[in-house]
């Protein structure tokens, strides 16, 4: 055996060690979530009762359900600045169908669909929004910033053309019309659980194991690492990124249910900035802006770390101006400590190479 095998075997029996502040950058969210819920725990009154532990869950359960089709599209390289929008369109739709019905001008009559029939179409509305987002981004190549900039418009109008800027209130239905039920989906129980934070589990469960264990997961996270190369391998670039934006819309729309549920309520104005907190939640989560990196429970994690510091900042008392601020210094953080790790991980990879 020649001196230079001998060498390289050496090297691939080495065992690889792991930089501490590696391992603190890979594991930062889990640590930031561990620290605001130890301060405001300290600080906040009342922060550890039952009652303010099942509405932080709600709060967090309608950011979590946006991050979560965020995520899926930031792995792919793009972003979805519409969601917010997309929350406020469903909520009027769903609050337009219940108070006003659908009215049939032709035949004189106005149907009052069941509360199912409500939310599928709500649902519908979403994933038409993503679909109008997928089709911008992938058949006319426009760039996904302003393709979905421009559907936040057209859909915040929109929600604001269903009732002329009014509000829909009292969405309980009404038993004539068999359309009652509504509030269950955001204010219901069972067992004590908030039934948002139970379609928070089943979804993101979901997801999580779509994201990695399904094909098309691996797809998605292909297209985003190298898009070039996933498309010389015969992965439909297209159809992926078609796919993630539509499951970004109907999991916005399905947010935007669940706040006119919890509200009893619908305004057209809701979901405005939300956008923001699930780009801040999908970020912080460990999701690479870059594409190809990132995963479900990480981006849910993200979730509970950005819902907790803002009820915290609520419950003591700081204004909602410093809210903002403090918010987008959370999101350049998690970037910036994503390039430190990107940066230290592709260091070490090289110096394992030469070593």
């Amino acid at each position: 055996m020649s001196g230079g095998a001998e060498v390289a075997i050496a090297a691939a029996a080495r065992p690889r060690r792991t930089s501490p502040l590696l391992l603190l950058l890979s594991l930062r969210t889990l640590i930031a979530l561990f620290v605001v819920f130890a301060f405001f725990s300290v600080t906040a009154p009342n922060f550890l009762t039952l009652e303010t532990l099942v509405l932080l869950a709600k709060h967090v359960s309608i950011n979590a359900f946006l991050a979560i089709g965020m995520t899926f599209v930031v792995i792919t390289g793009g972003i979805d600045l519409s969601v917010g929008s997309i929350v406020g369109l469903a909520g009027m739709a769903a609050g337009g169908l219940i108070d006003r019905g659908l009215p049939l001008p032709w035949y004189h009559v106005t149907l009052f669909p069941d509360v199912p029939v409500v939310i599928l179409v709500a649902l519908a509305i979403g994933v038409l929004v993503g679909l109008v987002n997928g089709l911008l981004v992938t058949r006319l190549d426009v760039a996904p910033f302003i393709a979905t900039l421009g559907t936040l418009y057209v859909a915040r109008g929109a929600a604001l053309l269903i009732s002329g800027g009014e509000t829909f209130p009292n969405l309980v239905g009404r038993p004539q019309f068999h359309n009652t039920g509504f509030p269950i989906l955001g204010a219901g129980t069972v067992l004590g659980v908030p039934v948002s934070v139970i379609a928070l589990v089943i979804v993101g469960v979901i997801a999580a194991y779509l994201a990695a264990r399904t094909p098309f997961g691996r797809r998605v996270y292909a297209v985003g690492g190298n898009e070039r190369a996933a498309l010389l391998s015969g992965v439909p670039v297209a159809r992926i990124k078609l796919i993630v934006y539509m499951l970004s819309g109907g999991c916005a729309a399905f947010a935007g249910l669940i706040v006119a549920s919890e509200l009893v309520a619908s305004h057209p104005a809701s979901g405005e900035t939300f956008e923001l907190n699930a780009i801040a939640a999908t970020v912080l989560g460990g999701t690479s802006l870059a594409g190809g990196r990132g995963t479900i429970w990480g981006t849910i994690v993200g979730a509970f770390v950005i819902g907790i510091l803002g009820d915290g900042l609520v419950m003591l008392g700081v204004s909602s101006f410093w809210q903002m601020v403090i918010k987008g210094a959370v999101i350049i953080a998690a970037v910036v400590l994503d390039q430190m790790q990107r940066r230290m991980q592709r260091r070490m990879a090289i110096q394992a190479q030469g070593g």
